[in-house]
């Protein structure tokens, strides 16, 4: 990896921003650095000039379609979002530049939101708004969640605060990663799991291991009265299969906040599959999350000017930041 620049040096630096609205705020540092700003139909031309990429729109993939171009390459990038699939291509991976990502802002909102879509669904929440709109009286019997048993998929922060908060319901948590460890079992281990889950997260990272793990075969072992979470990558999840293991009840429900394609087009059947929740991959923002991602950035900045280690670095052969 180069290194970083001495700090008398940091009035040289460019930084180049990815942008997305509204653009971060970045405190401390305006002023501070040469700031250059790039779209989808700029940023190729612009890499060359860049010490430090800051990917704001992270929901792009032009970072992975411009880097394979001509001339020098940023020595450091940070994308702000947990995932990197987006921006990751064979080249960057190969290269010696610093990739980091926002790891620690979206932990415990996400768990937040599987907490409240397995209390809604448990609760048959959907179920109770739809009748209150018809305004028809319909009591019902909801399900108690503590005692129920869950499998959470993906052992990294946002795995872990999932696995946590729903210990806090008194549901029995199993964390599956990639690799077996005190407190998380291994991936041979996840069949068996989800087979006797009466919950299924997914929260981990895309990667060619993970690609489409969740398929017909899977939702195929759950049993009849489970419910399936996806807050991971929406590439995890074979929709399809997804939408006839609901169709066909080989499941009771299910609850999507990432897609294979997004925004989800009005024409997608996903709308109206039965049993199926569908949230627009907003289970991380809650009110203030941009002005937190732009503070990390810029505490991450000010350690990487002064040459410190820094965290939230991502392996990028994985494609993930491993855990400790």
């Amino acid at each position: 990896m180069t290194a970083p620049p001495s700090s008398n040096m940091a009035e040289k630096l460019t930084l180049l921003v990815l942008d997305a609205e509204p653009p971060p705020r970045l405190g401390r540092l305006t002023g501070r650095v040469r700031v250059e700003h790039a779209d989808e139909s700029t940023l190729a031309a612009l890499l060359p000039t860049a010490d430090v990429l800051l990917v704001w729109d992270f929901a792009s993939h032009a970072v992975r379609r411009a880097w394979p171009g001509e001339g020098p390459r940023p020595r450091w990038v940070h994308t702000a979002s947990a995932g990197v699939d987006h921006l990751m291509c064979p080249e960057l991976a190969a290269s010696g530049t610093l990739v980091t990502n926002a790891r620690g802002v979206f932990d415990q909102p996400i768990a937040e939101y599987v907490a409240a879509l397995v209390l809604a669904m448990a609760k048959d929440l959907p179920r109770t708004w739809e009748l209150q709109g018809a305004r028809e009286w319909r009591h019902r019997e909801s399900q108690r969640v503590a005692g129920t048993r869950a499998c959470v998929v993906g052992s990294g922060p946002i795995g872990r605060a999932v696995g946590r908060t729903l210990g806090a319901l008194g549901i029995t948590t199993a964390l599956v990663g990639r690799t077996a460890r005190d407190g998380v079992h291994g991936p041979e281990e996840l069949d068996p799991l989800m087979a006797r889950a009466d919950w299924v997260v997914s929260a981990a990272p895309l990667t060619d291991e993970t690609y489409g793990m969740f398929d017909a075969r899977r939702f195929g072992l759950m049993q009849p009265s489970a419910r399936f979470v996806n807050v991971g990558r929406g590439q995890l999840v074979v929709e399809e299969a997804l939408a006839r293991a609901l169709t066909d009840r080989w499941i009771a429900g299910a609850a999507l906040d990432v897609f294979a394609h997004e925004p989800l087009g009005p024409d997608s059947p996903l709308w109206e599959v039965p049993g199926l929740i569908v949230s627009p991959h907003m289970s991380g923002d809650t009110v203030g999350w941009r002005d937190e991602l732009g503070a990390q950035f810029v505490e991450l900045f000010e350690l990487w000017e002064a040459g410190s280690p820094l965290p939230n670095v991502v392996d990028k052969r994985r494609g993930y930041v491993p855990g400790h």
